[in-house]
């Protein structure tokens, strides 16, 4: 069974889950964070609730895929940016390697996940987070 742990956040305005570094915790991650928006009022079928799905399951996929570290979970923070009608999604996982964007050819299986995540964000980018490891966010609007 999938463990995540809440961490109580004290603003309406915000989301934040800890989840297992595996496929299963990046599919619930995705899954929350249409929910999450559904609670704020943003329908599924809404395209600011499809893009930020979509950056989220890339983000979450990373972190499971290329951020794992074993015994270690990723962080998922979604806040509301009320004064601008956009969410930040936020992906925080303890490896130290900053992701790379690649420009993968025609023929590549894989490496495409950042550049969707720049053609759906208005802006993403990297920090490193207080302890080890990176947080990778982006912001997205309808």
């Amino acid at each position: 069974m999938e463990t995540a742990h809440p961490h109580v956040s004290a603003r309406a305005d915000e989301f934040v889950q800890r989840f297992s570094a595996t496929r299963r915790g990046a599919r619930l991650a995705r899954r929350l964070v249409a929910y999450q928006l559904d609670v704020w009022g943003v329908p599924y079928d809404a395209p600011l609730s499809e893009k930020a799905t979509l950056v989220t399951a890339e983000l979450a996929a990373n972190a499971a895929l290329h951020g794992r570290i074993s015994g270690r979970d990723f962080e998922l923070r979604l806040s509301r940016l009320c004064e601008t009608g956009r969410v930040r999604i936020e992906v925080s996982d303890t490896h130290p390697a900053w992701p790379v964007r690649l420009v993968p050819t025609a023929l590549e299986d894989g490496g495409r996940g950042l550049v969707l995540v720049g053609a759906l964000a208005l802006r993403w980018g990297v920090r490193p987070r207080l302890g080890p490891g990176k947080t990778v966010w982006a912001e997205v609007d309808g």
